[in-house]
């Protein structure tokens, strides 16, 4: 897991910072962020758009958490998929049909409520089933589902399973929603998934990353602590085995999605000249070309 590799790379190439990282099991996004509120945790990974909300204080979340960004890493690539002869054409047609939406209490509707939204549709107008990707896989081949929302690293393990199983049927995303989508939430980025990724995919699927894990902190953890530990991971980013750490690169790292950035990263990002601010960010996310899934 990436959030192990990053607690023992901060151990193994700390030089002379006195810390000691020890990675947790956690539930997820959900119960990382409010860990780090109370101080049961340092660092956390999060998806960024459960964060984003976390921030707003929106979508279910009780209040507003001050939460930083430390780097922005691998990208959540998702989509509706459903069996080829279930008549589903469109997001739209999934009004009153059992669609998994993901674990329960995952926050997984922080981003699934948005895109069907932009479709025309709200997310209590889905029949809402859910379960683990893999069991989602399951419950389409015998019938207990009509759609199934998956994603992750692409390619994902549970749409290739999928699609070994029987025919699939990947939804597209409306061209025009996808861009408000892009516009409206800054976690959104536009994605290709390449033809090749999927068997069942006969062209190249205009996607997107539905929100990337990042590792965040608390706004209140030391400045230069988080600076060092910035400097730390990127200087080292290439012990990363897991593909988040294909991530870590100039052109992502220190990607606005949301989430503020700690002080300390920023000076670090401006250090190394691969910061933006988010303001101009936003500006050219919104001109930018669309990346391709690797």
């Amino acid at each position: 897991m990436v959030g192990g590799e990053i607690a023992e790379l901060l151990n193994n190439y700390k030089g002379d910072n006195n810390w000691k990282v020890q990675a947790k099991g956690t539930k997820g996004s959900q119960e990382n962020i409010r860990r780090l509120d109370k101080g049961e945790l340092d660092l956390a990974l999060s998806n960024s758009a459960i964060s984003y909300f976390a921030v707003q204080g929106k979508s279910g979340w009780e209040k507003k958490f001050e939460i930083r960004a430390i780097a922005t890493l691998a990208p959540s690539v998702a989509m509706f998929i459903t069996t080829a002869n279930s008549g589903i054409k469109n997001i739209a047609d999934l009004k009153g049909k059992s669609v998994v939406v993901g674990p329960a209490g995952a926050g997984f509707e922080m981003f699934v409520a948005p895109i069907v939204e932009a479709h025309g549709i709200s997310f209590d107008d889905l029949n809402k089933k859910n379960s683990t990707q893999s069991a989602a896989v399951d419950m389409l081949g015998d019938g207990d589902a009509q759609a199934a929302f998956l994603g992750g690293a692409v390619p994902t393990g549970s749409i290739t399973q999928a699609c070994s199983t029987f025919d699939i049927f990947f939804i597209p995303f409306d061209e025009s929603a996808r861009a408000s989508l892009t516009t409206d939430f800054p976690f959104f980025q536009e994605i290709t998934i390449a033809k090749d990724k999927y068997s069942d995919l006969t062209e190249d699927f205009q996607g997107l990353n539905v929100g990337s894990m990042h590792l965040i902190t608390s706004a209140k953890h030391d400045e230069d602590e988080i600076y060092q530990i910035t400097k730390t991971i990127w200087e080292n980013r290439s012990k990363i085995n897991h593909p988040a750490g294909k991530s870590l690169n100039e052109k992502n790292a220190a990607r606005f999605t949301g989430t503020p950035f700690h002080p300390g990263a920023i000076r670090f990002y401006k250090e190394i000249n691969i910061w933006k601010d988010p303001a101009e960010a936003a500006k050219s996310t919104a001109t930018a070309k669309t990346k391709t899934a690797e």
